[in-house]
């Protein structure tokens, strides 16, 4: 395994490789949930490249970048266990050098949930996504569920700019007791860990009651609203049913639709999401 740490070694790198390419892009701290979609590029590609780049562009004033969990040298050993050819770590100065100005926009899904409660996020993934599809020129980008807004807008960027790239969703990947695995989970507290199952709990009451046959799709916000409310340590930042591919919400659940919800416990906000009726 080799790490790479500018962009014109990865270029020249990438110019002597044949066959397909996997690439999974991460923000290191590498979990079960990286690992995960590390597994699903190895075993579809002749070639496997994973990035860890923790991108400033992302987050919002006030928001977790300095204390964002960091790790590389247990990142890099995870990485050549499973097989990886070549990790992309580059510096923030390297992606983002003096005199940067671009900035890729994807309109309309990237504004509400989250980009309603986080401007710019968007618009930060968008920008470091786009770079390293350019730099990399994977076949194929493997990326978690968990974040299935992030997915619609990449999956969108690539298909209404012409990305010459397969975008690869995996499924999210969880604890036994079904909290969805995420490098914030490591800020939680033992207490605070027991609250994140209401998460959970709520997409799992969404599932039984349209299961039941309720389509009424208010109805079920306000049932996922309630339980998690009844949790003291949860903050709702948003409750959302919508349509899977433009996240419009719904008023009725009479075909696929994305529940998503974004909750803080205590200081960390978490965010899952399931899709009914796939």
């Amino acid at each position: 395994m080799k790490v790479v740490t500018t962009l014109a070694e990865m270029r020249e790198l990438r110019g002597q490789l044949a066959g397909s390419v996997g690439f999974v892009p991460t923000m290191g701290y590498l979990h079960e949930g990286h690992l995960e979609l590390v597994r699903h590029a190895r075993a579809e590609n002749q070639t496997l490249i994973v990035s860890i780049f923790v991108n400033p562009a992302q987050f919002g004033p006030g928001e977790d970048f300095a204390s964002y969990p960091r790790d590389p040298e247990r990142d890099l050993a995870l990485l050549e266990k499973e097989g990886v050819d070549f990790v992309f770590m580059p510096s923030a100065e390297e992606v983002y050098p003096q005199g940067f100005t671009s900035w890729v926009e994807i309109e309309k899904v990237s504004e509400r949930l989250e980009g309603a409660t986080r401007p710019g996020h968007f618009r930060g993934v968008a920008t470091v996504v786009a770079k390293l599809f350019n730099i990399v020129q994977p076949t194929r980008a493997y990326f978690g569920q968990k974040d299935a807004q992030q997915l619609i807008v990449i999956k969108k960027m690539v298909s209404d700019l012409d990305m010459n790239l397969e975008v690869v969703a995996v499924p999210t990947v969880r604890e036994p007791d079904g909290l969805a695995l995420s490098s914030r989970n490591s800020y939680l507290s033992p207490e605070e860990r027991q609250a994140a199952l209401v998460l959970w709990k709520a997409l799992g009451l969404a599932q039984e009651l349209w299961d039941k046959g309720e389509k009424s799709a208010e109805r079920l916000r306000q049932e996922m609203t309630s339980m998690i409310e009844s949790e003291p340590l949860a903050k709702i930042d948003y409750v959302s049913i919508a349509d899977p591919e433009t996240l419009e919400e719904l008023e009725e659940v009479d075909r696929a639709a994305l529940v998503s919800l974004a909750v803080r416990i205590g200081k960390t906000r978490l965010i899952d999401n399931i899709t009914l009726g796939e």
